[in-house]
């Protein structure tokens, strides 16, 4: 493995990691991220430069929207040939949706991009902070023999697991291990040494073509949870929106829902209005096979397509960005059953 020290740029969007407390007002506050290596100087063993970008102001994780990832995704490109690596430090809330939505709207990715944060802050007691910036830090620096990065994905790495972010989902509020991949084993884990899962890893075909950013998002999608007792109001007014193009319908199991007559006659309406329908399975594992049972080969008949095992956090980043790029909903269609970027087991 090359002994080269990486340069990183980290960036902190908000959240808990960043907080420590002010010995004066006994509160936590943010620090300023320009201080990092006091706050956690091992990160000097695996850079020689690391620099930091602060948002201003912080965005707390609920608050997160589309603009953030825009942001975000511009600031890689500008900054893109200055570092090897980046780090986002992003509230655990809606850490899933950013990762996945970044890496749809980064293309040729050939650096680490590599989401983190903590349950804890970094400046309390049995904070998970500091373990987990300095495990994405050593990932985001690791390099093989011919000085290419390891793991050129965006990731999230949390809990000593590093996950491909359009596979990632928050499982745990409360618990160290808030993040899990359930329908994909992790790129890497941190024990002693770090396991590197190289079979699972996407490198480029191109390690020198340029990074391309596609900030384009078209946000007019909705999700419609299947439960027992779902009015028709409640579906009609989901799928027939005269503002949405696209439909998230998180179904039960391998992608079944109710064969009602007057379901099934919503969904058929909203696909001959144009909508794009996208069926994502509730369960946490597994995939959607709607050739399997009967109320499953009722909605495809209806014109809804597979997710296959998309979460749904990876399906909305995915419908966002294809729908921002492409004005054809047909196109649309077409490429949300493709695999792009390593979202789906196709």
């Amino acid at each position: 493995m090359s002994k080269h020290l990486s340069s990183l740029l980290l960036i902190y969007t908000g959240g808990t990691i960043g907080m420590k407390q002010d010995p004066t007002r006994k509160a936590l506050v943010p620090f300023d991220f320009s201080q990092i290596l006091e706050e956690v100087p091992e990160i000097g063993k695996f850079a020689f430069r690391t620099d930091s970008y602060t948002f201003d102001p912080l965005i707390d994780s609920s608050d997160v929207d589309p603009t953030l990832w825009q942001a975000l995704a511009r600031l890689i490109g500008e900054r893109y040939d200055d570092y090897d690596g980046f780090i986002i430090l992003h509230g655990t809330d809606t850490m899933a949706y950013s990762a996945s939505a970044l890496s749809f709207m980064l293309d040729g990715l050939a650096k680490p991009v590599i989401f983190t944060g903590s349950q804890l802050p970094v400046g309390v007691p049995r904070t998970d902070g500091k373990e987990n910036l300095i495990s994405a830090v050593e990932i985001a620096s690791a390099r093989d023999s011919e000085d290419h990065a390891l793991v050129p994905e965006v990731c999230i790495l949390f809990d000593s697991k590093l996950i491909r972010g359009n596979r990632s989902t928050k499982v745990n509020a409360e618990m160290f291990d808030a993040f899990r991949s359930p329908n994909l084993a992790p790129l890497a884990e941190a024990g002693i040494q770090i396991r590197y899962n190289n079979d699972l890893i996407i490198k480029p075909s191109d390690w020198d073509k340029p990074l391309r950013v596609n900030p384009s998002l078209d946000t007019r999608v909705s999700i419609l949870k299947v439960h027992p007792g779902i009015t028709r109001q409640t579906v009609e007014d989901i799928l027939y929106g005269g503002s949405t193009r696209a439909v998230i319908i998180e179904t039960y199991g391998a992608g079944n829902a109710p064969t009602a007559p007057w379901f099934l006659d919503c969904v058929r309406e909203a696909d001959r209005a144009g909508k794009v329908l996208v069926n994502v399975t509730q369960c946490l594992r597994g995939t959607v096979n709607m050739d399997l049972y009967a109320t499953g080969k009722s909605l495809a008949e209806a014109g809804v397509i597979s997710g296959y095992d998309s979460t749904t956090e990876s399906a909305l980043a995915k419908l966002f960005h294809l729908l921002g790029t492409y004005h054809d909903n047909d196109t649309v269609k077409t490429l949300m059953g493709r695999n792009l970027k390593g979202e789906i087991s196709k």
